[in-house]
């Protein structure tokens, strides 16, 4: 990586880490470029050479928090779904400590992000998070244990309902 693009990296990073700062003191519609930009130690115009709006920056921090969700694991969460279809059962309920301790621990650290998520459906295109999730892990493994079709989406529903309600504490 040269080194322009490392100072992109950085600079982009130091504005996620603001706005999850800011997110601990206020809700996300009273929060200005101003008071990001201030956060960041970045002025105005670079704020607007990463992003055209805050709706932007919001996005760009969930896939941020998303990204390191999969890093506070220590396996690789590619390699954990391309597994669902080979693994004993039991490696795949993720209602054990190992799985569900720091997962519940990284939403707990996190909540402020993840409530605007929540509370912001639209503007941080949670569905389509929530969907990948589904798609992805929650779906595949309940088709191992052979749940049917039609009570995987209350399975699922009260999957996300649980990480709402740890949310909301």
């Amino acid at each position: 990586m040269n080194k322009q693009k490392s100072k992109y990296f950085s600079t982009a990073i130091l504005m996620d880490e603001a706005l999850i700062s800011l997110l601990e003191k206020k809700e996300i519609d009273y929060i200005t470029i101003k008071e990001i930009c201030a956060k960041a130690g970045v002025n105005r115009s670079t704020f607007y050479l990463h992003y055209e709006s805050i709706n932007d920056l919001l996005d760009e921090t969930m896939n941020y928090i998303n990204q390191k969700f999969v890093d506070y694991f220590n396996e690789n969460a590619r390699e954990f779904i391309d597994k669902i279809q080979s693994s004993p059962l039991d490696e795949l309920n993720l209602i054990k400590k190992h799985y569900l301790t720091p997962y519940l621990s990284f939403i707990k650290e996190n909540k402020n992000i993840f409530r605007v998520s929540f509370h912001n459906p639209t503007r941080m295109n949670s569905l389509h998070r929530y969907q990948n999730l589904e798609k992805y892990i929650i779906h595949p493994i309940l088709e191992r244990y052979d749940i049917p079709r039609e009570e995987r989406k209350y399975l699922t529903a009260f999957y996300i309902r649980g990480i709402s309600a740890i949310i909301e504490i």
